[in-house]
């Protein structure tokens, strides 16, 4: 590891132009978690006629393909890194192919039959997915490799984060907005399909170009080493391996993945909430103006939070709001009604630091094992968290179908119209709010165990020095 450059990388100020490009990304992230989660499973159960069950499991099938082959991505974008010198090739295969992926899944009509229009669905998803973590997991490596800085990387992940909140809302309310603005609901589906896809395309091509910001960045650092594996076990063994050395990336992974989870379940939940408990399937369009127009204003302010007291408890405090406020939600067992919206906008102050705080702690994370492991690693580091997150956001899903078909919610093909039994209308408001916040909970617990602070960053750069 070179002992000159890397004090200059640690220093540096980001530009505004490089914050901008890495920010723009998070349409591409926000827009792929964003939309299949929220209107993937409910377009399989009430439009194409699939069962709850099966509509779960095509969405966790698809979401198992990408904890196998983003640790191989990750590893394989590593090898790109230290042969030429840039993460970039991958991101733009992935933001190029995506859009046809993506429009592809929402075009099935109910007139193949539930069975082929599942196995259609979940064909393409696969194939969305795949396209998705070519970019992703590489997208996230770069901040380690942009700045050292332990506050630079909070104001990196900070923009990013009001950039994710916003396509949140622009996915989240434009596209069941455009879904239902078709003549009929396959036209609204593939009107939908196809412009989320083409947008989320063109954030993610946007976004690739930091990576010869940071591609030129880490070259004058110190040349990127990376040993290359020989095989598929080599591979996923480095990021065992990665998992088993770090400490605080096991503790931080496992915040992130009951946080996913947890936050993965009430994105599943809330097509269905709007539906039977608010009684409007339009409702969703405010459910998401309630979570992510708090969140826009509030991503600055942990920030702030982040630099006075540390990264670590901003999160803290951050996770127990949001736990407070799912919770809360569960009296619309016996009394539903607008009121809701306040208690969603709560989470949304706290999800604004769920998602700015803990991908600012992963750059610390990486730059701490460089000190023993040496550079060229973040390609792992991050295709193993992209892998514990697509977990999280897979098992909420499963949760919610597992739910609704244990609650006896009664499936149907688009133009039909049936009532759900009380039962099952009870169910989609406990995994709205009970299992959610019991989840966050559970990842405090785990969060106690993180234990690097603005000294062991500090720390590295200075020994580094």
């Amino acid at each position: 590891m070179s002992t000159e450059a890397r004090p200059e990388r640690a220093s540096v100020r980001l530009s505004p132009r490089t914050i901008v490009l890495y920010a723009i990304g998070s349409l591409g992230t926000g827009g792929y978690a964003t939309l299949p989660g929220l209107v993937l499973t409910y377009f399989l159960t009430d439009n194409l006629g699939v069962a709850a069950l099966a509509a779960g499991l095509i969405v966790t099938a698809a979401k198992i393909w990408d904890v196998l082959i983003d640790p191989l991505i990750g590893a394989a974008s590593d090898r790109q890194l230290a042969r030429t010198g840039s993460r970039r090739g991958f991101m733009v295969t992935g933001a190029l192919a995506l859009p046809l992926f993506f429009a592809l899944t929402f075009a099935v009509p109910p007139s193949w039959g539930p069975v082929a229009g599942a196995i259609s669905v979940l064909l393409a998803f696969l194939a969305t997915a795949t396209a998705f973590s070519l970019f992703q997991v590489p997208y996230v490596a770069l901040p380690a490799e942009l700045t050292g800085s332990y506050d630079e990387r909070t104001r990196l992940l900070g923009w990013r984060v009001v950039v994710l909140t916003a396509a949140i809302l622009l996915f989240g309310a434009g596209g069941p907005a455009l879904r239902n603005a078709g003549d009929d609901p396959v036209t609204g589906y593939l009107l939908m399909g196809i412009a989320s896809g083409l947008v989320i395309g063109v954030g993610m091509l946007i976004a690739s170009r930091t990576a010869g910001v940071a591609a030129r960045r880490t070259a004058a650092a110190s040349p990127a080493t990376v040993v290359a594996a020989s095989t598929w076990r080599d591979q996923y063994m480095s990021g065992f391996r990665a998992l088993g050395r770090s400490q605080p990336f096991r503790a931080l992974l496992g915040t992130f993945v009951l946080q996913a989870l947890a936050t993965g379940t009430m994105l599943a939940g809330a097509q269905y909430v709007a539906t039977w408990v608010l009684r409007s399937e339009d409702a969703v369009t405010f459910v998401f103006v309630a979570l992510v127009g708090p969140a826009l204003l509030a991503t600055p302010g942990w920030t702030v939070i982040a630099r006075r007291v540390g990264k670590e408890r901003a999160f803290a405090m951050a996770s127990v709001l949001f736990t407070a406020a799912a919770a809360s939600l569960v009296l619309a067992v016996w009394t539903p009604g607008t009121w809701i919206y306040a208690s969603v906008a709560v989470a949304g102050i706290a999800y604004a630091g769920l998602q700015s705080l803990p991908m600012a702690m992963l750059p610390d994370v990486i730059s701490h094992d460089e000190r023993t492991s040496g550079p060229g690693q973040a390609g792992t580091f991050t295709g193993i968290w992209t892998a514990g997150e697509t977990v999280g956001f897979a098992l909420g899903a499963t949760a919610v179908s597992l739910t609704l078909a244990g609650t006896g919610y009664i499936s149907t093909v688009a133009g039909a119209t049936v009532e759900q039994p009380e039962a099952a209308v009870t169910g989609i408001v406990l995994s709205f709010s009970i299992l959610p916040a019991v989840l966050m909970a559970a990842s405090l617990l785990m969060l106690r165990r993180y234990r690097l602070r603005r000294a062991d960053i500090d720390a590295v750069d200075d020994s580094d020095a």
